[in-house]
């Protein structure tokens, strides 16, 4: 939804609450224990953000939390923060901010029932949509789908390191009338804004797990999977290259893997 009706939206379900507001609510929802047992599940958690909505920064903390403490167990959060750019006209441009990520975010809408775009709202695995500044209900989805059976999907550095291979097994659960592509994008792994005007005016915004690109590099073959090898460019270093599998039609994320770009 576009700003002028999120807004109404936010302050209806009361959607707009503290960043300490959230922080406590997110200390409470991850009282997990993470065990040591098996390797923990993918699990793909985009945010769809932007500096110029005031509800927003409670999301991108709770992204921030999933991310630096890992805390559902069995599950391997990869988060991913795209700026959309419908907020631009209200007095600050969100440097990182693209139509890329509104676009994206529309086709999720299309996909999963939701009338129109807004932030905070978060997508996990292609699959459940919610506001992003819901801890709790972040934590029951991501746990739920680390249990979804997952192609596997490993990206290794090739020697020299100025290239990975991505790789992804063959499934059998990936049926033949289905069909899915390959997507890559580069996040930085960190990043602070100083808000100089519209609704977050005076505040210092933290981000992780920033997208720079995503980019569709392949089709998934049931019978032979994918593989690729990919160049990694030196203004990529110390960042983080994410690679999953997304089925046509539903949007279902069936795979995912990060790798940190060395310095």
């Amino acid at each position: 939804m576009r700003p002028q009706t999120h807004l109404r939206v936010a302050r209806a379900i009361g959607l707009g609450i503290g960043l300490g507001g959230c922080l406590l609510l997110a200390v409470s929802a991850w009282n997990v224990p993470v065990s040591g047992e098996h390797q923990p599940t993918p699990v793909l958690v985009e945010l769809f953000t932007s500096e110029g909505c005031s509800t927003c920064p409670p999301a991108d903390a709770v992204l921030e939390q999933l991310d630096k403490l890992q805390p559902v167990a069995g599950a391997q959060v990869i988060a991913l923060s795209e700026h959309v750019d419908y907020w631009n006209h209200d007095g600050w441009v969100d440097p990182f901010s693209s139509p890329l990520f509104s676009r994206r975010q529309e086709a999720y809408e299309t996909r999963l029932g939701v009338p129109e775009p807004y932030t905070p709202q978060m997508v996990v695995d292609g699959q459940a949509t919610f506001n992003g500044s819901d801890a709790r209900q972040a934590v029951a989805v991501i746990r739920k789908a680390a249990e979804e059976p997952k192609l596997r999907v490993s990206i290794m550095p090739a020697p020299g390191g100025k290239s990975v291979t991505i790789q992804i097994q063959p499934e059998a659960q990936l049926p033949a009338s289905r069909s899915a592509d390959v997507y890559t994008a580069i996040a930085e792994d960190s990043g602070s804004s100083n808000v100089l005007k519209g609704e977050n005016r005076g505040h210092v915004l933290r981000y992780v797990s920033i997208a720079k690109t995503l980019r569709k590099v392949g089709k998934l073959s049931k019978k032979s999977g994918w593989r690729a090898e990919l160049s990694v460019d030196a203004a990529d270093s110390g960042q983080r290259l994410i690679a999953f599998v997304q089925e046509n039609g539903t949007g279902k994320v069936l795979g995912s893997a990060m790798y940190r770009v060395p310095k």
